[in-house]
């Protein structure tokens, strides 16, 4: 099965969730229920995974500009950062994170916000630093759902297993990312021509403020600090939002496409200092 026929599998399920007011690039508001404990194992989904191992890193090309990504409303939005790692950015909107970077052209690094590298049966260390490291802003950083959680066929199914292996649930936010946890699964089973590594925006914020934020990314005064950061650091946020894209969505990605110039010239730290490695072969660690 080619990574196009298995997207199509993957999203077909989509029109039932969408009937329950649940898409993957929703904010996470819905199924308040939890999944009740049988006591009993919960079976594993049918549902389909990318197979083959992870692509081959690409050689960096210092000379190239580098890409921050973010989900939005209106699919995914990216900043591309020129290579001096100043100015700013190109914002681009785009369905699918591959039509995303396609449409940015030839880049270096792209600092995407979403899981790499899915566990099996334990909490990713990239998780638990990262939260420390954000001290307030902690509750922005989710934990990973297991692998076999994150293809589930349902919520329920999906906090059963998550249960099972690691002794909690999957978060309502992490559940509303599903799709596009598995659609970047996917899409990094192939050679591609840059380097991608995860970032989280609002550790990325607070490397550097040399603090975490004091206030919520949706708040106006958040928004307000976040953009001054950024500016600080050389990179300025384009005052127009795309359709589709909200101010922190933006924020974010500029911050992730700041983070994607240091990996970029080798000024970047990751937490844990050594990715971990699970089943899928893709290093897990979040960058800042």
């Amino acid at each position: 099965m080619d990574l196009r026929q298995w997207w199509r599998r993957v999203t077909a399920g989509r029109a039932s969730a969408t009937a329950a007011g649940r898409t993957g690039q929703d904010r996470p508001h819905a199924h308040q229920g939890r999944a009740r404990s049988t006591g009993r194992s919960a079976k594993v989904s049918e549902r389909a995974q990318p197979t083959g191992r992870p692509g081959r890193r690409a050689p960096v090309e210092e000379s190239l500009p580098v890409m921050g990504v973010d989900a939005c409303r209106g699919g995914w939005v990216g900043a591309v950062l020129d290579a001096s790692g100043h100015g700013t950015p190109l914002v681009l909107v785009a369905a699918t994170v591959a039509e995303l970077v396609a449409a940015a052209g030839p880049v270096a690094v792209v600092g995407v916000d979403i899981p790499v590298g899915l566990p099996d049966g334990t909490r990713r260390e990239a998780d638990v630093q990262t939260r420390r490291f954000v001290g307030p802003r902690s509750s922005s950083v989710f934990t990973t759902p297991v692998r076999q959680a994150v293809y589930a066929d349902s919520f329920g199914q999906a906090n059963a297993l998550n249960r099972e292996r690691i002794g909690a649930g999957v978060s309502q936010q992490a559940w509303a990312l599903r799709t596009r946890i598995a659609e970047v699964d996917a899409w990094l089973r192939q050679d591609l021509p840059f380097v991608v590594v995860e970032v989280h925006p609002e550790a990325s914020f607070a490397q550097m403020a040399g603090a975490p934020a004091a206030t919520s990314k949706r708040s106006a005064q958040g928004a307000a600090e976040r953009r001054q950061v950024l500016t600080r650091s050389g990179v300025a946020p384009p005052g127009t939002l795309p359709v589709g894209v909200g101010v922190d969505d933006l924020l974010d990605a500029c911050a992730a496409a700041w983070t994607a110039h240091r990996v970029k010239t080798g000024a970047g730290r990751t937490f844990p200092e050594t990715p971990e490695t699970f089943s899928d072969g893709l290093p897990a660690a979040i960058h800042v």
